[in-house]
């Protein structure tokens, strides 16, 4: 038996979403931009994706859901987007601990001449408010910070978040790792972005949602597809995995999961330590843990070993680092961040995966511990 426990990184696909992948393969192949009758029976399939999204957000009327190929396309389109339709050198603001398609976007505007404000956290991830609200008052235009922590699942008070923005920015939020595990609306956002591979929808799709009234410059030009702002045929059988996913998607039973997996784990290894948030009050999927001694690439590889699947962060660059740069932005001490594991569940995990994982941990923590560096 392997236990799966990195959910975050990606999903697998259900039956429900391969079933209506296939149907859409081989039955309603058309082009959904056609007007003969299968092909606009296509285009409806677009559009009842698009009306499950908005209803999940409880999205105000004339919201845009834009498809793009994933989470980092649709970040690369609301960031570089908004600030290209806008006038002259802006001032931005972006969260120290964003995933690298946030963090490298905001790198290419400060190069373009842009001045980019860098919000520090805390060690649970909370933003630096007084900075956010420093830079608002410098005339920030905008300003972007996740939902949920990929690593260490900090959760976003966007209640907070938007009433310091007050109207005087743009508000993109990275919904990727919080979409349908935590609750959001578009009340709270400008820009909301998702991707459907970490749903248990496919890779290669994911989506940008915008209000009316936000002007975004398009990645891609060509047919005009998606309100023009990324032209290309659409991708009709991701679309009907990401719909079906959504259907069928179910996260209330997840926190109770992940304090019984934080509880087992800190029986099997006492020494563990917690990163982020506590874990009742993070993410209900999300557990980032070191074990004091043991490298996370070394502990990852021996719970392999042993059947169990986990990363040590966020896994766009966990082969390009050692250390993972969210913990030392939040301040966790280098040797305990470089021993950090992250585990991420699934509506579909089970509690026997989440025992194997401990049995596991219970056995190789001691024999890894003697081999600790002096």
């Amino acid at each position: 038996m392997t236990a799966y426990l990195d959910n975050s990184a990606t999903t697998r696909p259900t039956e429900a979403v391969i079933a209506a992948m296939n149907e859409a393969m081989r039955e309603g192949y058309f082009n959904p931009s056609s007007v003969y009758g299968p092909a606009v029976e296509a285009f409806r399939h677009l559009r009842a994706c698009r009306e499950a999204i908005l209803k999940k957000l409880s999205a105000p009327e004339g919201t845009k859901v834009i498809f793009t190929s994933g989470g980092t396309e649709a970040n690369n389109l609301a960031i570089l987007g908004t600030v290209e339709k806008m006038r002259g050198k802006q001032l931005l603001a972006v969260n120290a601990l964003e995933h690298p398609s946030v963090l490298a976007a905001y790198e290419k505007l400060r190069e373009m001449g842009h001045e980019v404000r860098v919000i520090g956290a805390d060690r649970e991830g909370e933003p630096d408010w007084e900075a956010l609200g420093k830079a608002l008052e410098d005339g920030a235009s905008l300003v972007s910070f996740m939902q949920v922590n990929n690593e260490v699942g900090a959760v976003l008070d966007f209640r907070r978040l938007r009433d310091l923005v007050a109207g005087r920015a743009l508000i993109h939020v990275d919904g990727v790792q919080g979409f349908l595990r935590e609750t959001f609306s578009m009340q709270y956002a400008d820009l909301y972005t998702l991707s459907g591979h970490k749903i248990h929808a496919p890779k290669g799709v994911g989506a940008l949602v915008m209000r009316k009234e936000v002007r975004v410059a398009p990645a891609h030009i060509g047919g005009g597809q998606e309100e023009g702002l990324r032209s290309g045929t659409e991708n009709t059988p991701g679309i009907a995995g990401l719909l079906a996913a959504i259907e069928e998607m179910d996260a209330s039973g997840l926190m109770e999961k992940k304090l019984y997996m934080a509880k087992r784990f800190r029986e099997a290894v006492p020494e563990a330590m917690v990163n982020g948030p506590a874990p009742e009050k993070g993410a209900r999927h999300i557990l980032n843990m070191s074990f004091p001694g043991v490298r996370g690439e070394t502990m990852l590889h021996a719970l392999e070993a042993e059947g169990v699947y986990v990363s040590t962060g966020s896994a766009c660059s966990s082969k390009k680092r050692k250390v993972s740069k969210v913990l030392l932005a939040m301040g966790i001490e280098p040797d305990r961040a470089e021993s950090a594991i992250r585990f991420s569940l699934s509506p579909h995990t089970s509690c026997e995966e989440i025992d194997q994982a401990a049995d596991a941990l219970q056995k190789i923590y001691p024999q890894l511990r003697r081999f600790q560096r002096r």
